[in-house]
C-alpha cells in the first residue's frame, strides 16, 4: 500500500492515491503508450508528479523528469533525445514551451496548485489548464482503474544536470528480483526508509536524489510532505508542527538554516528528527559541525551519483571521528581511488573516485552508449570527483575533477576556498573557479552573492581569506552578483560563470 503525500492543504494516500495511480496508468494506455516507452514530467514539486511516476511503474514505462529551469531549446532536446511519447506539465510552464514540444507528443496539463502559485508569485490565471488541453484531474476521472498485472517498474530516466553541455539520460534496466530486494536493503541502510517515517522533501523532484527519496518513502508506506521550494524557517516550523522524523537537505540549505537569528532557531522543537540526509554537494566542516551541534547526531551524509546509487554513507558519529569524510562504502558496494592510468592509489593519495553499488540495476546513457566507457574502469563508475581514502576506508572529497585548477603547475581545489568563503559574514553564496592567466596558465576567480543589506569589497574578501588559506590559493579576481546561477539542488552552474573569461582566450580550460 502506498503511503501519504501532502502538499499545501492537499493530502492523499492509501487506496485513494492508488486508485488515481491506476487511473493514470489506464490513461497512458489510452494514449498508446506501451512497456518501455517514456513519459516526460515537467513540473515543480507536486502530488501529480508522483502520481504520474507511480503510474509509469504500473506499465513498465520510464518516467523522464525534466528540469523546469531548462530553456525551451533545452527542454526540446530532452523530449527529442528521450523519445518521450507523452508529457505531463504544469499549466504555467506550458505557454513558453508549447512551440518546442515535438509533434506527436501527447500532453496532459496539470493545474498549478496554490502552494506553487504562492511560492513562485504566479498569477491564478497562468495556473489554469488552457481550454482544449487535457486536464490531469478531469482526464483521470474519465479512466477506469488499470487492473492488469504490474510490470517491473523502471527507475526514472534522469537527465544529468547539464552543467558541462547537453545532459545525458541515465536509463536504468528494470531490476531483477534479487536486485529489488538487495537494493531496497541498501536504501534502508542509507536513508532509513520505513513505513512510519514522516519526511519532508524540499529539493526538486526532477533531480535524481530527491526523486528517489520521495518515491521510495511513499512506496514503503511513509508520509511525505512536499514543499515547492526551500524556506528555512518554514522548514523548521513544519518539522515541529508535523513531528517530522526524516528530511533530505543539501549543504546550501544548512547554510541558510544557520543564517537564521539565534532567537528564531531556538523557537522550534526539532526533537522528533531521527535521520536527516544530505548529499549532492560538498559540505564544509564548520557548517556540518554547527548542524550536528544544533540538531544532534541525526545528520547523515551519502555519496554517489545518478549512475552509481548511494554507495557511501556516514553517520554523525562516524563524521565526528573522521571530520570532513563523506563516509565509507556500504555493504555490497566498492569504492576505489585511481590515478589517470587506472592504477589504484594507496590511502592518503588523491585521485579520481570510482565506485559501484553492485545490487543497483545496470544502466546505459540513452542514445550515447559509448559515453559509459568514458566514466567506467573495471565495472566501477566515476561521478567525476577527486579525493582520497584514509587507512580506515573513509572517503574524503577534494573537488570535481573538471573544477580543479592547475596554476603554475600546482593543483588547487576551489571547494577548499569556497568552504572558507561561505563562513565570511555577509556572504550568502559563492563559487570559485579557474580563469586564464598568461603567466600561470590559470588563476582563481571568486563570484560572490551577498546577504541582502550586506556590503563587501574585493579587498575585504582577500583579507578575510589570507590567514585561512595558502597565498597561491587567493582569488585574483573577486566579483559580486545579485544571484548566482544555482540549481535548487544547491549545485552552481560554474560553466556559466567561467565561460565569459575563456571564450576569447583562444584555448579551452
Amino acid at each position: 500500500m502506498l503511503g501519504t503525500v501532502i502538499s499545501g492543504d492537499r493530502r492523499i494516500g492509501g487506496t485513494a492515491l492508488e486508485e488515481r495511480v491506476k487511473k493514470a496508468a489506464s490513461g497512458f494506455l489510452s494514449l498508446g503508450l506501451r512497456e518501455g516507452d517514456r513519459v516526460a514530467i515537467l513540473m515543480r514539486n507536486d502530488i501529480a508528479f508522483l502520481e504520474a511516476t507511480f503510474a509509469c511503474g504500473e506499465l513498465g514505462l520510464y518516467p523522464v523528469p525534466v528540469n523546469w529551469h531548462f530553456s525551451a531549446d533545452e527542454t526540446a532536446y530532452v523530449l527529442n533525445d528521450s523519445g518521450a511519447k507523452a508529457l505531463i506539465i504544469h499549466a504555467d510552464l506550458l505557454p513558453a514551451l508549447a512551440d518546442s514540444i515535438p509533434s506527436g507528443v501527447e500532453r496532459v496539463v496539470v493545474e498549478t496548485p496554490p502552494e506553487v502559485q504562492s511560492a513562485y508569485g504566479l498569477s491564478a490565471d497562468a495556473c489554469c489548464v488552457p481550454e482544449g488541453e487535457r486536464n490531469w484531474d478531469v482526464w483521470l476521472e474519465e479512466q477506469a482503474p488499470y487492473d492488469g498485472a504490474p510490470k517491473a517498474a523502471p527507475a526514472s530516466m534522469i537527465y544529468t544536470s547539464g552543467t558541462t553541455g547537453h545532459p545525458k539520460g541515465v536509463r536504468r534496466l528494470p531490476p531483477k528480483e534479487d536486485q529489488t530486494a538487495a537494493t531496497l536493503e541498501a536504501r534502508k541502510y542509507v536513508f532509513d526508509f520505513k513505513p512510519d517515517m514522516r519526511a519532508v522533501m524540499t529539493g526538486p523532484l526532477y533531480h535524481s536524489a530527491p526523486n528517489l527519496y520521495s518515491t521510495f518513502s511513499v512506496r514503503i508506506g511513509g508520509t511525505l510532505f512536499l514543499q515547492p521550494r526551500f524556506d528555512a524557517e518554514e522548514t523548521l516550523a513544519l518539522i515541529e508542527r508535523e513531528k517530522l522524523t526524516h528530511a533530505h537537505l543539501v549543504p546550501t540549505m544548512f547554510v541558510r538554516l544557520l543564517r537564521l537569528p539565534e532567537e528564531v532557531r531556538a523557537q522550534y522543537d526539532l526533537s522528533s528528527l531521527v535521520r536527516v540526509m544530505h548529499g549532492a554537494a560538498p559540505c564544509s566542516e564548520a557548517v556540518k559541525k554547527q548542524m550536528i551541534d544544533w540538531w544532534g547526531p541525526v545528520i547523515h551524509e551519502y555519496y554517489g551519483g545518478t549512475e552509481t546509487g548511494a554507495a557511501v554513507h556516514c553517520s554523525s558519529e562516524e563524521w565526528l571521528a573522521h571530520p570532513g569524510s563523506v563516509g565509507k562504502a556500504i555493504p555490497g558496494a566498492t569504492v576505489k581511488v585511481l590515478d589517470d592510468e587506472g592504477k589504484e592509489l594507496p590511502a592518503g593519495e588523491v585521485g579520481e573516485i570510482f565506485l559501484r553499488l553492485w545490487s543497483f540495476p545496470d544502466f546505459t546513457y540513452h542514445n550515447k552508449d559509448e559515453a559509459r566507457g568514458e566514466c567506467e574502469r573495471e565495472g566501477l563508475i566515476t561521478c567525476g570527483d577527486v579525493g582520497c581514502l584514509d587507512e580506515d576506508g573513509f572517503l574524503y572529497l577534494r573537488d570535481r575533477k573538471r573544477d580543479m585548477v592547475i596554476s603554475g603547475g600546482v593543483n588547487i581545489y576551489p571547494v577548499e576556498i569556497e568552504h572558507e568563503l561561505i563562513q565570511m559574514p555577509g556572504v550568502q553564496d559563492c563559487a570559485v573557479f579557474g580563469i586564464p592567466n598568461e603567466e600561470f596558465g590559470e588563476s582563481l576567480a571568486a563570484a560572490i552573492q551577498l546577504i541582502d543589506g550586506s556590503s563587501l569589497s574585493a579587498e575585504e574578501v582577500t583579507s578575510w581569506l589570507a590567514p585561512r588559506i595558502a597565498k597561491y590559493k587567493l582569488p585574483h579576481v573577486v566579483t559580486f552578483h545579485d544571484a548566482l546561477p544555482r540549481e535548487e539542488t544547491g549545485k552552481i552552474f560554474k560553466r556559466k560563470l567561467r565561460d565569459p573569461y575563456w571564450k576569447d582566450s583562444g584555448r579551452a580550460i
